[in-house]
């Protein structure tokens, strides 16, 4: 035994494989919870990536559909709402993307961007920019921005940015955006939580107001 390293007494090693195993089963508990479960157990890191999704998405978010146009005039556009406020002055706003994504390297070098903020009218556009494939913007009523990024109409805001920086942020990359300019209806937002899109309505109403296209 090395010296200077103190023996643990019978009554210290039951003491320790009691805690242990009651952590284990903490751990356990926590993993298996379902949503809603009244019983919050605390669950520390190292954990599944599952767990920490399934906590982030009782966070309820906007919807946006972010678009960007290419150096030779290809729009590009997708679904997001990892999108958030940052200063009133200067207006600057940003919004992440994942580094694996097929459109990554061109929003990573694009000097211009349009955030959408969509209307509860518009979960059909909310999940034809949050799949791949054919042109997105096919059939939709699309006007050129600042830079010559697409802004599509009816939404509920939008605002059009340079990119002001971006900064990596794990498997995400995170960008600043400075609003130059923007437009605001009074459309009902589309909201999602917990992996569903949700109608807003202020408390007491039991039918959401209708929305006006701008």
């Amino acid at each position: 035994m090395c010296a200077g390293v103190p023996m643990l007494t019978e009554q210290e090693v039951k003491y320790r494989m009691q805690l242990k195993a009651s952590l284990e089963r903490v751990e356990n508990r926590a993993l298996q919870a379902p949503v809603g479960d009244s019983g919050c157990v605390p669950l520390t890191a190292p954990f599944e990536a599952r767990s920490l999704r399934r906590v982030l998405g009782s966070f309820v978010t906007g919807v946006t559909v972010v678009t960007t146009c290419d150096a030779v005039g290809a729009r590009y556009g997708l679904t997001v709402n990892s999108f958030s406020s940052v200063s009133l002055d200067p207006p600057l706003i940003l919004w992440s993307q994942s580094l694996t994504s097929p459109s990554h390297p061109v929003f990573r070098d694009a000097p211009w961007f349009t955030v959408h903020i969509l209307s509860q009218e518009q979960l059909e556009l909310s999940r034809r920019f949050a799949t791949g494939g054919a042109d997105k913007f096919a059939g939709l009523e699309v006007s050129e921005g600042l830079g010559g990024v697409p802004v599509i109409a009816g939404c509920t805001a939008t605002l059009e940015c340079s990119l002001e920086s971006r900064y990596p942020g794990g498997d995400h990359q995170v960008f600043i955006g400075r609003v130059h300019r923007l437009r605001h209806c009074s459309a009902q937002p589309l909201v999602f939580g917990g992996g569903n899109y949700l109608a807003t309505r202020p408390f007491g109403e039991t039918q959401p107001p209708g929305s006006t296209r701008c």
